[in-house]
């Protein structure tokens, strides 16, 4: 079997899903069907059963998976790690913050010390919402700045980089504003962002289905960028839970803020997948934790 079909397999087997399979590796779904025929003819057995409704690893299946995965997590440790030794902390070292919001307000003190640190390492940082893991597991980006709860298990969650009490963005002049606070159970009133490709866990922290008196919480329009949220706002389409940090990198004329009552602080942290880790990822996190615990924010993760 070639790297490629292995990843492929491996990557159906747990999606369970054709077209998740391929938008995760950026393949077509032609593609992937077509890999998993071949394989079965080569094998001389099925490996997934397929209806309509649901796509199931046969026995044979389950034992080419439990045989191969840890073959494949042991061989790419292997390369990231003859990788590091070659290069140390140099190439290209790829940071995606979901919101500026969830990197924190020390973010841009430890993007400066690690540049400082470790000039042959290329750093780059993009902006991109929701900031799907996925783009962590087929290697996009290196690392990511997120919102707890993270719980996928295949993940490595890092220093802590803020943790805030939340806020409620709503447009100047709302009822909310004059009143000068909200509280959970006011968002059954408003409609909030629809969860799109952000995680589970995250978004039910964030946007729970009802309030604690059991009020079901209207979901809004879809939205692409954090600009159509503050535009979505502004228009009095939404209210967006967040924390006071998301101030500091965006701001919009008719949007203002109130303190939401009610929920817990909280939490973001750099998250990276396990098996892909390398010399700069180490170099990036150990940065920023000594970061934080200089400014007085150290938290683990």
């Amino acid at each position: 079997m070639e790297l490629r079909e292995v990843e492929i397999f491996l990557v159906l087997s747990e999606e369970l899903h054709f077209g998740r399979t391929a938008q995760r590796l950026y393949l077509s779904q032609p593609r992937i069907s077509q890999t998993i025929r071949a394989l079965e003819v080569r094998l001389g057995g099925q490996l997934f059963e397929r209806t309509s409704r649901q796509v199931r690893l046969t026995a044979l299946g389950e034992r080419l998976r439990d045989e191969l995965r840890p073959a494949h997590d042991h061989f790419r440790r292997a390369v990231t790690v003859a990788t590091d030794l070659a290069r140390g902390v140099s190439g290209e070292l790829r940071v995606c913050v979901a919101s500026y919001a969830m990197a924190g307000p020390r973010f841009t003190e430890i993007v400066r010390d690690f540049q400082a640190r470790y000039p042959d390492c290329r750093l780059t940082v993009t902006e991109e919402f929701p900031g799907e893991f996925a783009r962590l597991r087929t290697g996009a980006y290196h690392l990511m700045c997120h919102r707890q709860p993270i719980t996928e298990p295949d993940l490595t969650i890092g220093p802590t980089l803020s943790r805030e009490e939340r806020i409620l963005l709503v447009r100047v002049g709302h009822p909310l504003a004059l009143r000068g606070h909200a509280t959970v159970e006011d968002l059954a009133d408003h409609a909030v962002i629809p969860r799109g490709g952000i995680p589970s866990p995250m978004y039910e922290a964030y946007f729970p289905a009802t309030t604690p008196a059991g009020r079901p919480i209207p979901r809004g329009p879809q939205i692409s960028t954090t600009s159509d949220i503050l535009h979505r706002i502004a228009h009095g389409e939404l209210v967006h839970p967040t924390v006071g940090s998301f101030l500091s990198y965006y701001h919009h004329p008719e949007v203002t803020h109130v303190p939401l009552r009610g929920h817990p602080p909280v939490k973001s942290a750099l998250v990276w997948v396990t098996n892909l880790e390398n010399a700069a990822i180490r170099a990036f996190a150990s940065t920023a934790a000594e970061v934080l615990a200089r400014t007085g924010l150290s938290e683990s993760g």
